[in-house]
């Protein structure tokens, strides 16, 4: 199994915020082209590899007849700010996506400033907590209060920003002990790389179905990557491969998984359980760690846009333990990367031709 770190840090050292992707789009498909028949992307900018199956002689279908297709769904955007207004040269910020704005002041950023067309250096700050309103200096400061702080002279920066301007993240990818890594738009640039092992893993497997890797845009604003392009590829089933909450410090009940102990496998409305079946047979059989997570109503995964696409879409959904969720400093187990990429190999290599006729909501 190949060394998946070298490109992880690459996808999670680029901002792509959620209906900017361009920039880990190129990135991502220069390392699927070689590893996929062909590659696309979508009119809203969504990245499609297509691996083909080769069919069982023992089967014999009409020459036109589609072959059946397994979709596996890992979005590519990532959660960010946009500035909402400029006094004094300070930059007045809202978020992209869903953040944890309790840990944001003292994180350094990049500005994509349009004005200029370069990205600027800044830090997230906030005022003294003395010259905010009564009681809103108490505690974790309101993402309205914080500001960006280029350096530059008010002058400058009405030179060189403009209102809605992108602000992402800019901390440094780290390997900690103990086989992490933290940073960045691990959510769910992870997930990218693990489909990036499943398809490494494919070039020496036999496959009857054919196999969609899509990295899908805006997941974390709309879902509107998954809506879209499984309305165009219309795959026969699903996987929504994406993090979960691992347990942490202060984290340690049944909605949080432990990093590096394996992965876990969604139960509810979004999942089929005749897909969920099967893919727990296949992890008990190569012997990769799962458990079963509640998902009573919303997955807040791509699932819950796939299975509702055009007549319906079977879908399941795998997730990877990760702690600090929507912060800048995500931290996950390099082993449940190669864990999930493999699960996902070995699960696509488990499809019979005549699958379709088994799958049952039972």
């Amino acid at each position: 199994m190949s060394d998946i770190l070298p490109f992880l840090k690459s996808i999670i050292s680029v901002a792509g915020l959620s209906g900017h992707e361009a920039p880990v789009a190129d990135l991502i498909e220069k390392q699927w082209t070689p590893l996929v028949d062909e590659i696309s992307r979508s009119k809203l900018g969504s990245l499609h590899g297509l691996k083909k199956g080769t069919p069982s002689k023992g089967i014999s279908k009409p020459d036109k007849a589609p072959r059946p297709s397994v979709l596996i769904a890992t979005h590519m955007d990532a959660i960010g700010l946009m500035v909402t207004r400029i006094v004094d040269g300070f930059l007045y910020i809202t978020n992209i996506g869903g953040i944890d704005h309790r840990v944001l002041p003292g994180t350094p950023v990049t500005v994509h400033a349009t004005g200029s067309g370069e990205d600027l250096y800044g830090v997230i700050v906030m005022p003294p907590g003395s010259l905010l309103p009564e009681g809103k200096g108490e505690g974790a400061v309101n993402l309205k209060y914080l500001m960006v702080d280029t350096g530059l002279l008010p002058a400058d920066v009405s030179k060189r920003v403009r209102v809605g301007d992108r602000v992402s993240f800019n901390t440094e990818p780290v390997e900690m002990s103990g086989g992490l890594v933290s940073g960045h738009n691990l959510d769910n640039r992870a997930s990218v790389a693990a489909l990036t092992v499943c398809l490494e893993e494919l070039q020496s497997k036999s496959h009857m179905w054919d196999v969609w890797a899509l990295a899908s845009v805006q997941e974390e604003v709309t879902y509107a990557g998954a809506y879209t392009s499984v309305f165009q590829l219309r795959p026969t089933i699903a996987v929504a491969l994406d993090m979960t909450f691992g347990t942490g410090a202060g984290a340690s009940g049944y909605q949080t998984f432990p990093l590096g102990k394996g992965l876990t496998l969604g139960i509810g409305p979004s999942v089929h359980p005749f897909l969920h079946k099967r893919m727990k047979e296949v992890a008990e059989r190569v012997e990769i760690p799962v458990k079963d997570e509640a998902m009573p109503e919303m997955s807040s995964t791509d699932a819950d846009a796939m299975q509702l696409t055009a007549e319906g879409i079977p879908t399941v959904v795998v997730s990877i333990p990760q702690r600090y969720m929507h912060t800048p400093v995500e931290v996950v187990a390099l082993k449940d990367i190669q864990r999930a990429g493999r699960l996902l190999a070995e699960f696509i290599a488990s499809l019979e031709e005549d699958f379709l006729t088994r799958i049952v909501w039972d």
